[in-house]
């Protein structure tokens, strides 16, 4: 399949979860290295580092058990789209209509004279 399918989207979409994952895999490492070596001493830091590295962790996982094996919504949004597609267009059609019924209407009455309008006047 050609890059830019669902295949190449999943791939990419997997590997930068990978990418998150070593990410926050770092930031709790980093965190505890720096706490372990005293280099930072609030933990309140350290504390926030370590909750952002987990978050971050997390929401990866979830992310890489989200693109496994299951059945795409494709074809039946594709038969939505269709059906919604046709009855847009049926509504589009009949104010088409209705704007040419509108324009025919303006060109008619535009040039008629006026009955109460004084028959001498030029304009």
């Amino acid at each position: 399949m050609v890059c830019g399918g669902f295949t190449c989207s999943k791939n990419a979409l997997c590997s930068l979860n990978v990418v998150y994952m070593l990410v926050g895999l770092l930031l709790i490492g980093v965190a505890a290295w720096g706490k372990g070596f005293g280099l930072v001493s609030s933990i309140h830091i350290i504390g926030g580092v370590i909750a952002v590295g987990v978050f971050l962790l997390l929401i990866a996982i979830v992310g890489l058990i989200g693109k496994g094996e299951c059945v795409t919504c494709g074809e039946i949004m594709l038969n939505h789209a269709t059906e919604a597609l046709k009855i847009l267009g049926g509504v589009g059609l009949f104010f088409s209509f209705t704007e040419i019924l509108g324009v025919w209407l303006a060109v008619r009455y535009r040039n008629q004279k006026d009955p109460r309008a004084n028959p001498s006047a030029f304009l």
